[in-house]
């Protein structure tokens, strides 16, 4: 039988809005901000190899445009196999709506 005892540094509750990649929603934030179209938020999405058709690519930069993305802080890596990463949740020194700390013990740097 095996046994393991987990030690809790930091548990935190994120909201589903909260829950993207930093990356590509700064970028699609910034895009919004500086007056992209549909063509250039497609082509961001295609170079971030987003899993989805040109039909649906051009569905979702319209809505894009629409109504920006909620700035994600999570680390979203698609390299053979989806991963999450997150350190940079753990190292907010702020305050962020939808990011609860219940349990915080991580020292920053």
């Amino acid at each position: 039988m095996i046994f393991c005892r987990l030690h809790k540094r930091a548990f935190f509750i994120i909201s589903k809005e909260r829950t993207a990649d930093y990356t590509t929603t700064y970028r699609l934030r910034e895009m919004v901000k500086d007056n992209a179209n549909i063509e250039d938020i497609v082509a961001y999405l295609n170079d971030k190899n987003i899993p989805a058709d040109e039909i649906t690519l051009n569905q979702l930069a319209k809505q894009i445009l629409e109504t920006p993305p909620v700035q994600g802080y999570l680390t979203i890596s698609n390299a053979l196999q989806w991963r999450l990463q997150y350190q940079r949740v753990v190292m907010l020194d702020t305050s962020v709506q939808g990011i609860c700390k219940i349990i915080d013990k991580v020292p920053k740097q």
